[in-house]
């Protein structure tokens, strides 16, 4: 039987104006935003919408990605589009939680909003770095953090022959040159803020939880695959420990993805800016089909599709 997964972005998918046709379209998306705002104490349309240099900053980047992915899954959902199974991109696992009913949405938010500021603060600038590593498989990129001196480690396994490393700058400046040497394609440092998913942000869980720990959960209404272990999860009394160490741990994207598709999903709806999960997936299962939801008129193209 036909499965559907819906899939929800990270960090780094974000862009001025995201969502905003469903704004201008759909009252129940204008009044999401309005509810983050409200939670927030600023103004999350203008976050969003408007040229802003505090989308980028990690602590309002995630905030608003939810905010924007939780809208959207709304009208899914209102359209009679529902999932079997969500999963997300590390922050996107936040939004998958939303999806499956584990947070309110302004919760979602609020929980968002605090790990954002956990994530920018517990590193200074400058002392940790990531960087995308393409055409090597996850051994061979763990051999060569393993070979490195200083702190290292994968902190993406996102499809075949891509991952991201992160942990101190020089230990990934010289895991970059060492991968470059043993084969890979490109090794390229990416634009971040912090050393995320690394052991650099452990100091960081504690707190999290902490934060996580005074939050209402829900058992999930269908079950979410959890980026630390790559397993299904259906009880709520797991998410707390397994949210606190995804900050610090790899997300094993690509083995989500092959738990759901062995699970029998074979629909993946990528809700939110971009399209990058959707080509992560289609490397890794063939034949699966992928659909992205960023704008009103993919939302209408599926529902057309559906007969919704």
């Amino acid at each position: 039987m036909s499965k559907i997964a819906f899939v929800f972005p990270g960090q780094g998918a974000q862009y001025v104006g995201m969502g905003k046709d469903f704004y201008e379209a759909y009252p129940s998306f204008r009044e999401r935003m309005s509810q983050a705002s409200s939670r927030l104490g600023f103004s999350m349309e203008a976050l969003c919408f408007e040229e802003e240099e505090k989308l980028n900053l990690t602590e309002y980047t995630q905030c608003a990605m939810v905010s924007v992915c939780g809208g959207i899954t709304d009208l899914l959902r209102e359209a009679g589009i529902k999932p079997d199974v969500c999963a997300g991109l590390s922050l996107g696992e936040y939004a998958a939680l939303y999806a499956c009913g584990v947070f309110t949405f302004e919760d979602a938010v609020a929980a968002v909003r605090e790990r954002g500021i956990l994530m920018q603060n517990t590193v200074p600038a400058g002392v940790g770095s990531m960087a995308a590593i393409v055409g090597m498989s996850a051994e061979q990129v763990r051999q060569v953090c393993q070979e490195t001196e200083g702190r290292v480690s994968i902190a993406n396994d996102n499809c075949p022959g891509q991952l991201v490393i992160t942990g101190e700058m020089a230990a990934v400046h010289e895991a970059m040159e060492k991968a470059r040497a043993a084969g890979a394609r490109r090794a390229v440092e990416l634009k971040v803020s912090g050393p995320f998913h690394s052991e650099l942000l452990i100091p960081a869980a504690e707190p999290l939880r902490q934060m996580l720990s005074e939050i209402s959960l829900s058992d999930p209404c269908v079950p979410y695959v959890a980026n630390v272990t790559a397993s299904y999860v259906t009880d709520q009394k797991d998410v707390v420990d397994l949210l606190a160490r995804q900050i610090y741990s790899p997300v094993r994207f690509r083995e989500s993805v092959l738990a759901m598709y062995e699970a029998g999903v074979d629909t993946f709806i990528e809700i939110g800016p971009g399209h990058t999960l959707s080509s992560m997936i289609r490397k890794t299962v063939k034949g699966v089909r992928t659909v992205s939801v960023e704008h009103v008129a993919d939302l209408l193209q599926l529902k057309e599709e559906m007969g919704c």
